[in-house]
């Protein structure tokens, strides 16, 4: 059975000081990378002998407007089907250049995943084939899930905050 520590220490070993933040909340390894890394990491991970993390779970987004330099992370979840073992890599991106590498030459499912997060946080997966929006409308020209909107609608005038306990 494979440990966390273990496949941690496989990966330090392979990609040095490029990976860090190594935690496990709830037993999924965690840790993070760099855009230049992400190809060549669930490249590794994937055709991995012993690991076999064959199994693109989910990428998204995060955005965090409070962190200078690391306003956005880019989150792949990953899962070895014959070792029963999870994996999520974090990649923090700047506000001012969203790109990243598309990883669809590694998994065809990367396609929508990559397109529903540019679609909703405006991440530019450089190589994607195909990157438009896949929810909303391509007139659009801002992306919904970013803090960038008031979390009230200030205009509105049936809301009585005395009915909201405020």
């Amino acid at each position: 059975m494979l440990t966390n520590e273990e496949v941690a220490q496989t990966i330090i070993n392979q990609f040095g000081d490029a990976v860090g933040e190594f935690d496990d909340p709830y037993n999924l390894l965690t840790f993070s990378t760099g855009r230049d890394q992400i190809f060549s990491l669930v490249q590794f991970l994937k055709e991995h002998k012993t690991y076999q993390v064959g199994f693109l779970t989910d990428i998204t987004a995060i955005h965090y407007p409070d962190s200078p330099g690391r306003e956005f992370c880019v989150v792949y979840h990953m899962h070895s089907l014959t070792n029963n073992f999870r994996v999520r890599i974090k990649v923090y991106l700047d506000a001012n250049d969203l790109h990243i590498p598309t990883v669809i030459p590694l998994f065809l499912s990367a396609n929508w995943m990559e397109r529903e997060t540019f679609d909703l946080f405006g991440v530019i997966f450089d190589g994607h084939p195909d990157l438009r929006r896949i929810l909303n409308m391509e007139e659009m020209d801002y992306h919904p899930m970013r803090k960038e909107y008031p979390l009230e609608d200030s205009t509105r005038e049936d809301k009585i905050d005395a009915l909201f306990g405020r």
